[in-house]
């Protein structure tokens, strides 16, 4: 990987998080190039990682042995068309632009081209990452290998073998960060309700979501047995419980996976 070039079309926040973790794993920085249209994001990327930068997608991807899409998928279709003509036969892309397939993807690039569709979320911004990950035919295991070590430079990944669950992976860990920043808002809001503080109140939850999310991770117990052994019978912790079970705490949980689900399956329209 030291001596592969990767561009990055599009410098936000997915970009950076990408870049951070590439450095971090000791990919030098004059191997990597970012382009944007807009001079803010340019600046900073040379400022904050010392990487090259341009307003010229040719330009990036010119000789580039790897081109990770992180632009919008509003505007896939037309850096798809700007690309066509530029990329190198032999360039794996990596797309992480939520909702755009593979096969919508293949029509601006064309079949023949080594292609990653990617779906990471926001904790990659702190190495915390979950992206799931599936591929075309194209690609080869040493382009799989290739995806993996730059992906996994921000957190966990996961290979699916049927595109068609892209958007449920979307829909659960890819929009699923927001989830539980609502939990941890309106967990606050009410402890405020109830005579807190808000600097209490936020304290609270925000140190509440973190151990909840270690003991999660760190246990090796799945949710549900976590759930049952802080909540004693009779208890607070039953009592709530039962009235997320009253209000239908569940259905509103598939409501919202399934919602932006159906939201995946239109972005990944490509007009």
């Amino acid at each position: 990987m030291e001596n592969t070039t990767i561009a990055f079309i599009g410098g936000g926040n997915m970009a950076r998080a990408l870049i951070g973790g590439l450095l971090q794993a000791g990919h030098p920085a004059s191997s990597i190039r970012v382009s944007d249209p807009g001079e803010k994001a340019r600046q900073a990327a040379a400022a904050d990682f010392g990487v090259g930068v341009t307003a010229s997608n040719a330009q990036a991807v010119a000789g580039a042995d790897v081109v990770v899409l992180a632009v919008k998928p509003q505007v896939m279709a037309s850096v798809l068309t700007d690309l066509s003509a530029q990329l190198d036969t032999g360039a794996l892309v990596i797309s992480v632009a939520a909702g755009i397939t593979l096969a919508g993807l293949e029509t601006g690039l064309g079949p023949d081209i080594a292609i990653v569709r990617a779906m990471p979320n926001t904790p990659a911004l702190y190495g915390a990452g979950m992206t799931g990950i599936v591929a075309n035919p194209a690609v080869e295991r040493s382009g799989r290998a290739m995806a993996e070590e730059i992906l996994a430079a921000t957190g966990q990944i996961l290979w699916l073998e049927d595109e068609a669950l892209m958007d449920v992976v979307t829909a659960v860990s890819g929009s699923g960060p927001a989830y539980f920043f609502t939990l941890a808002e309106q967990l606050a809001l009410a402890g405020e309700r109830a005579g807190l503080a808000p600097a209490a109140a936020a304290q609270l939850a925000r140190q509440t979501a973190f151990g909840a999310g270690l003991m999660l991770v760190e246990s090796g117990l799945s949710a549900g047995e976590l759930r049952m052994r802080v909540t004693s019978p009779g208890g607070t912790t039953q009592a709530a419980l039962e009235s997320f079970d009253k209000d239908g705490f569940d259905g509103l949980i598939e409501r919202a996976v399934n919602a932006a689900i159906r939201r995946g399956h239109e972005l990944g329209k490509i007009k």
